[in-house]
């Protein structure tokens, strides 16, 4: 691959993808802009970015960039086009990203249930410590106080019943 992606945006008129890229080859910093056609409201935004990322005209520009992203910017433009501001409808990106502790996962249809997955392991890895990092201790004990009240938890109080 002779193109590597740098930085990967929205333009909102015309609706487009932009594609800043470094191109090995020659050596230089390009700008590619990548319109988005027959793309509504109502459009489906990952396979409008599948669509995109499959494209022969910009596939080999686009293999450094996550499908993830094409979709966030897809859903962007989508909410753009459905007359939403740009903060108003990144807030509602960043809340789709956000696990709910509270949030019963066992109510969730199979697809949802993976995305919430998959944002758990991109959260565990963003903040699991490696043995190569410059603040990793290997052994970590904490002490927690013993004067406060413990609060119990009531899903594990009947397990010893059950057996």
């Amino acid at each position: 691959m002779s193109f590597i992606a740098k930085k990967c945006g929205i333009q909102l008129q015309p609706p487009s993808i932009i594609l800043i890229y470094e191109d090995q080859i020659k050596n230089n910093i390009r700008k590619r802009i990548m319109p988005v056609r027959n793309f509504s409201k109502y459009s489906d935004c990952s396979r409008a970015a599948e669509q995109l990322k499959n494209n022969p005209r910009h596939k080999t520009y686009l293999e450094g960039v996550s499908m993830e992203q094409l979709q966030k910017l897809h859903s962007l433009l989508r909410f753009h086009l459905g007359g939403q501001r740009l903060t108003q409808s990144l807030k509602e990106i960043q809340l789709k990203e956000v696990i709910d502790p509270e949030e019963n996962l066992n109510k969730l249809d199979d697809q949802e249930l993976a995305k919430k997955k998959k944002i758990m392991d991109e959260l565990f890895e963003k903040n699991r410590k490696k043995k190569d990092d410059p603040d990793f201790v290997y052994n970590v004990e904490v002490d927690f106080p013993q004067g406060e009240e413990q609060e119990s938890c009531g899903w594990d109080a009947d397990s010893d019943d059950e057996f």
